[in-house]
């Protein structure tokens, strides 16, 4: 799964920096995760790290992009390459 911010969002700007994949970015009105980003920090942390400092618990998991564990590390690798390939 992917993560999801909701409606809650305070725009509080503490996520955005947290996320090692640039996942999430300034929607129109709140913070928005993209899914095709969000690993939910596998394979940089154990647990995802936006939801770790977010004051007001905005950040469940996304029920619309359900992914394995599997899933998320396939998705790290993905993007670390993608990113070894740019630099």
């Amino acid at each position: 799964m992917a993560l999801l911010i909701t409606d809650e969002c305070i725009n509080c700007d503490v996520c955005e920096p947290e996320c090692p994949n640039d996942a999430i970015y300034m929607g129109q009105e709140i913070y928005e995760i993209d899914p095709t980003k969000c690993t939910e920090c596998v394979g940089h942390f154990d647990e995802p790290q936006c939801q770790q400092v977010c004051p007001v618990e905005c950040i469940p998991f996304n029920p619309a992009w359900r992914e394995s564990k599997e899933e998320l590390q396939a998705k790290y690798e993905r993007l670390q390459a993608e990113l070894k390939v740019v630099s």
